[in-house]
């Protein structure tokens, strides 16, 4: 009975994002059913005391991590440089091989920092201008779109500031360069696979006779992209170049300046006692905030008077969309706090332990959370919160260093996350026009080569060592 409760809870908020409901709303709600079917005396306190704690604590990590990745990428929006690089990798690339273009183009913004959503935002209209000219099936343009953003630049390169590839480094002491042998295996095997999949789907609808789309029954379609870019390309880059730089070098830096300290603290005048931070918890948050810092600070630089004109319309949106992120990864993760506390998710927790090989039972255990959730973030903020003890220690017996630890959590939450309940996959159908029946089938694929390859990495640092 205690595991059905907490099956109950986990379905019923699949469902619920399934139907479009709102997370923010239905991740108390059914947090609390589940309390209230196992003691219904508990649900006060278990509100109060478990569920706003574990929200209120992942926003104080994290939350600075998306307000500052959101503006970042509103202001790369705004500023006209992602208009410039699209432009530029499109004419570099070549208008007939709009797959690979297009793939490079989100995989720029997105591992320079551009958050998924403005990124498909972005390359959108200039995907569906590509593809028409090159007669390819429209309904091809999310999964490319999503091979660029929502595999292998979200969590397998290492440094990607995306949120996937920082949260295990509060768990597991780690950086967001974790493992990056493994990590650069893991991409290339996923790009490599999922552009012979969709040239494959290309060819097979050319064959069939399908191209583009007859214009009647598009919907969503763009306007024309003709105008030219008013940003050269090599300082539209220099802002996303400056991120992934910034965020290595601050990597570096960071524990020299504490001075190889766990604990720092300051002592201000008006507060009774010194305030302290982890450094091993906090270190790679710094990191990725101070470049982000950096990165808008240059795009401020070079297109100030650009910027300015709308900088207060941007940075609401901004915040907006920040917010509205921050605030559904973060009750995701308190209702995963309270289900890990409820006695059907230790029954859960015992049996996972029956998987004897710690890297398998922690890609299993993440991509199966992340995927009843439909969030890399909130699933992978689920199973560590719940178990990252667990791993670490399974981890340490079997002398595995705890950067394989990070990256093997951080790419299994990229996998079964892109079910159709995905908040991601729901904004690029949208953004498209396209529906689940059209275009899913071939995010999905993604999402078998994208989990499969977690096994791949596992799989190559067993043969060799390498991390």
């Amino acid at each position: 009975m205690a595991v059905a409760i907490a099956a109950l809870a986990l379905i019923l908020l699949m469902l619920a994002a399934y139907r479009g409901m709102s997370v923010i709303l239905m991740a108390p709600l059914l947090a609390m059913l589940a309390v209230f079917l196992t003691d219904p005396a508990a649900v006060p306190t278990a509100f109060s005391g478990l569920f706003m704690d574990k929200v209120a604590t992942f926003l104080k990590l994290y939350f600075p991590v998306f307000l500052l990745g959101a503006l970042f990428g509103k202001l790369v929006e705004i500023s006209g440089f992602s208009r410039a690089i699209v432009t530029a990798v499109i004419g570099f690339v070549g208008a007939g091989r709009a797959i690979p273009a297009i793939m490079i183009v989100t995989a720029l913004l997105t591992y320079g920092g551009v958050s998924v959503f403005v990124a498909v935002f972005a390359v959108y209209p200039f995907a569906a201008e590509m593809f028409r000219r090159a007669d390819i099936p429209k309904r091809l343009v999310p999964a490319t779109i999503g091979l660029g953003a929502l595999t292998f630049t979200m969590d397998a390169l290492p440094g990607t500031p995306q949120i996937q590839n920082v949260i295990p480094a509060s768990f597991f002491g780690t950086t967001a360069w974790a493992a990056p042998v493994l990590g650069v295996i893991g991409s290339v095997v996923i790009a490599a696979t999922g552009l012979a999949y969709l040239n494959w789907r290309r060819r097979a609808m050319a064959a069939a006779g399908e191209g583009y789309g007859a214009p009647e029954t598009l919907v969503n379609e763009p306007d024309r992209q003709e105008e030219a870019a008013a940003v050269h390309p090599l300082v539209a880059l220099l802002p996303l170049l400056v991120v992934g730089l910034g965020n290595l070098a601050l990597t570096l830096l960071i524990p020299r300046i504490t001075g190889g300290a766990e604990e720092v603290s300051i002592r201000l005048a008006g507060l009774p006692e010194p305030v302290t931070a982890k450094v091993t918890q906090q270190a790679a948050l710094w990191a990725v905030e101070g470049a982000l810092l950096m990165g808008i600070a240059t795009i401020l630089i070079f297109a100030f008077p650009i910027v300015a004109r709308r900088f207060a319309e941007g940075s609401k949106a901004a915040v907006g969309g920040a917010l509205l992120a921050g605030m559904n990864t973060a009750v995701e993760y308190g209702f995963g706090g309270v289900i890990a506390a409820l006695p059907g998710f230790l029954v859960v927790k015992d049996a996972l332990k029956a998987v004897p090989n710690p890297l398998i039972n922690e890609a299993i255990t993440v991509t199966t959370l992340a995927g009843i959730t439909g969030s890399a973030s909130g699933g992978l903020s689920i199973a560590l919160a719940a178990m990252a003890d667990q791993f670490v220690a399974a981890g340490d017996a079997a002398g595995i260093p705890r950067e394989v630890l990070h990256r093997v959590a951080s790419m299994a939450s990229g996998g079964m996350d892109s079910l159709p309940h995905n908040g991601a996959v729901i904004t690029l159908l949208a953004v498209t026009g396209l529906t689940h029946r059209q275009a899913y089938k071939d995010i999905f694929a993604l999402t078998l080569i994208k989990t499969m390859t977690v096994f791949v990495v596992i799989a190559v640092y067993y043969l060799t060592g390498l991390v």
